[in-house]
């Protein structure tokens, strides 16, 4: 299996913030792995920066820990060359005349 040496390093510091946060917030690790819906092994996994873990567990931490919306800066949403194509292209519709009584 290909292992990308700055993926490791960014998992592991990932996992370093996940331990951080949950003990800044004074969480016990069997407490913090029932919220989530993971053992604590797989907790474990996931702070000590393993790439087995699910991204759903990830997700759900982030949730537990009211960070789910750091997700969404992951990949954003970005307009293509053809939707910015569409958007100026398209007429604008005009409104219709008053009725003449």
């Amino acid at each position: 299996m290909l292992t990308i040496t700055k993926v490791t390093d960014e998992l592991i510091q990932l996992g370093a913030r996940l331990r951080a946060t949950r003990l800044a917030r004074d969480e016990p690790m069997r407490v913090f792995a029932q919220r989530i819906g993971v053992s604590v092994p797989t907790l474990r996994a996931m702070e000590r920066g393993a790439d087995t873990v699910a991204i759903k567990h990830w997700a759900n931490a982030l949730w537990a820990l009211d960070r789910l919306s750091d997700l969404a800066a992951v990949l954003p949403k970005t307009e293509s060359l053809l939707d910015l194509a569409h958007r100026e292209v398209r007429p604008r519709r005009q409104r219709a005349r008053p009725r003449l009584a």
